[in-house]
């Protein structure tokens, strides 16, 4: 009974999507597609400040304990949302509305964010994109107060992703497969999460000062580590060490995951990650990335090639910019050209972007990675005046 519906879904995908050739990346393209998304978002924001919800469920969903759970993906969700908001630099005054409405959301909200329940840790994402947001509006904020404020609520979300970290060292999301009921969690470890929170972390760290603790950073980039493989591919989790070639392990299937776990281990000072593998992997990603492609939008996880998800897609498109960043000044516009080129490319009519149907979640978590992303590419391509 799936396969219709992913027909199905796939058919209206296509009839909403825009996908046209970009002829030109300029100032005005990226420019124009910057100010749809940033419409989109403030016309998708929930009156209560945060984006998206538990609606437009479909055949199958993803395992979400009420209420706990979706509490964790508006966290995210919202996270991404309003650091799109703010990165793109729009300053008309329903855009600074809606950060203030959407920070005012973050001040009450994330301070009560936990896991679900003992099987589920997806407050690892809203902790991380919490975080983001925080940087970000300490970054704007007129006056100290207002910076101490969005400091220690950050300072907050650190020690509480700290709570959640695995035995095993770093982040995962799920905690179902062992049987056991643990304080600590003994789940999946996921590199991408545990890159996905340790970014988010030196970002708070580096624009606000806020202390990490160097046991729960040295134990999660070993995580990291160990689930490199010789080619700079990761695997999908602590587990799959040990199947290193099944299909989502290998370099297609790791396309988006590379981009998040190379910027954390040359983050943290491992120098394996040479500016080569840097380089090496970006290209990769832009030659490959039909692969990616090919799972957006299909709402059965990891059916396609290389076992490949559509949620993989715009979280390897905005971690590709923060790879790209340890690049030397001079190679990151290249990068940022192809890439602005795929964004461009891939926004939707009404403005957003997506890549997974997931509930009511995924447009404004899509376009926030892709703001954020575009800004960056922005930066790299438009001389300042």
């Amino acid at each position: 009974m799936q396969r219709p519906l992913a027909i199905l879904l796939a058919c209206t995908a296509c009839a909403f999507a825009q996908e046209k050739p970009v002829a030109e990346v300029n100032a005005s393209t990226m420019a124009a597609s910057v100010r749809r998304g940033v419409d989109f978002l403030i016309a998708d924001q929930n009156p209560n400040g945060s984006w998206g919800g538990a609606t437009r469920t479909k055949g199958l969903n993803i395992y979400a304990p009420l209420p706990g759970a979706h509490h964790a993906f508006r966290a995210g969700a919202s996270g991404l949302a309003l650091s799109g908001l703010i990165d793109s630099g729009d300053t008309r005054p329903e855009t600074l509305a809606a950060i203030e409405k959407g920070g005012a959301w973050m001040e009450a909200e994330l301070p009560k964010l936990r896991r679900a329940d003992q099987t589920t840790t997806y407050n690892a994402w809203g902790h991380a994109y919490g975080m983001r947001a925080l940087t970000r509006l300490y970054k704007t904020a007129k006056d100290d107060a207002a910076k101490e404020k969005w400091k220690r609520l950050a300072q907050e979300q650190c020690d509480l992703a700290n709570r959640y970290m695995d035995i095993n060292g770093g982040w995962g999301y799920l905690d179902i497969y062992d049987g056991l009921t643990t304080q600590k969690p003994t789940g999946i470890t996921t590199c991408f999460t545990t890159a996905t929170v340790l970014l988010a972390m030196r970002e708070a760290r580096d624009v606000m000062g806020i202390k990490l603790d160097d046991r729960i950073v040295k134990a999660s980039v070993a995580s990291v580590e160990r689930q490199r493989t010789p080619d700079f591919a990761y695997v999908y989790s602590h587990s799959h060490i040990y199947r290193p070639r099944v299909p989502i392990n290998r370099p297609a299937g790791s396309l988006a995951r590379s981009q998040a776990c190379n910027a954390t281990l040359r983050a943290f000072g491992e120098t394996k990650v040479t500016d080569k593998v840097i380089h090496e992997w970006a290209e990769r990603f832009i030659d490959r990335e039909g692969f990616l492609s090919i799972g957006r939008k299909r709402p059965v996880p990891h059916e396609t090639h290389f076992q490949i998800s559509g949620y993989f897609y715009y979280y390897g498109v905005f971690y590709f910019t923060e790879s790209v960043e340890f690049l030397p000044a001079a190679e990151q516009k290249a990068h940022a050209e192809k890439l602005a080129k795929l964004i461009l490319f891939r926004q939707e009519k009404d403005g957003s972007w997506w890549d997974y149907p997931l509930y009511d979640y995924h447009q404004p978590y899509g376009t926030g990675y892709s703001l954020m992303a575009m800004a960056w590419c922005q930066k790299k391509l438009v001389p300042k005046s």
